[in-house]
């Protein structure tokens, strides 16, 4: 047996005969923000119930330039109705108009839905999903829902529903309107989102200006400046091209 194989696979015949589906590689999105509301990243986490194998599914939409959660639910069970109504009131209260905003998601039964593609095309937006398997093309959700989950408040599990929306509604009040996010110089969601950054990056340039005045001994090197106002935000941002000689 192993001399018929062996001179098989010297002629090429030692293969699959059965026919075989092929998929087409999925292409990498890349998806860049400039300003708030012109790319959303939306995903759904399990939150622990009060007993084993209880779950609250925790839906949240969050704009990638801002970091600004523009809506969450919180409910018992993931739908592709809960998704299409979060969605929908999110774009209404945004007043996000057609052909301005981009969704982003992964490929969850909820995510790929006809009722949610259905929805977006009704309303002008453009939808974009992330590779099968990839966690790396919706970083800005996945980094949300760490920084919820490790809270020091974060409770292991959730005795109802009421109580994990009680801690929602606190948790996403002090992430949008307190939580200095480092890659947004150390300005909330809120005031980049809606605009406010700028005036507050003047007045903090005033007191540094201020205090460098009146003693630049404590200054080492130069005038102290703000961190910088957020730039383009990208998922999956292209490789730069150099110049050809």
């Amino acid at each position: 047996m192993p001399t018929i194989y062996r001179l098989l696979r010297a002629e090429g015949e030692v293969r699959e005969r059965r026919r075989q589906a092929t998929h087409p590689a999925r292409v990498k999105p890349e998806l860049v923000a400039s300003g708030p509301n012109e790319t959303w990243s939306w995903d759904i986490t399990k939150l622990l119930g009060p007993v084993k194998w209880t779950y609250y599914y925790l839906y949240v939409v969050i704009d990638i330039f801002s970091r600004y959660v523009p809506g969450w639910l919180l409910a018992t069970r993931e739908t592709a109705e809960l998704a299409e109504y979060l969605l929908s009131e999110s774009i209404r209260k945004q007043k996000i108009t057609v052909d301005q905003l981009t969704i982003h998601s992964d490929r969850g039964p909820s995510m790929a839905s006809k009722t949610v593609a259905l929805l977006l095309a009704d309303l002008g937006v453009t939808k974009s999903h992330s590779r099968p398997h990839c966690s790396n093309d919706n970083p800005y959700s996945e980094a949300q829902f760490k920084t919820l989950k490790y809270r020091p408040e974060f409770p292991g599990r959730f005795g109802s529903v009421q109580d994990g929306r009680a801690f929602c509604q606190r948790f996403f009040h002090w992430y949008n309107h307190e939580h200095r996010h480092s890659s947004l110089g150390f300005h909330t969601p809120a005031s980049v989102h809606f605009g406010q950054a700028s005036q507050i990056q003047l007045v903090r340039q005033r007191v540094l200006q201020a205090a460098y005045t009146v003693h630049p001994e404590r200054f080492v090197r130069h005038l102290p400046l703000s961190p910088a106002l957020p730039g383009p935000a990208w998922i999956n941002k292209p490789p730069e091209v150099l110049p050809t000689q």
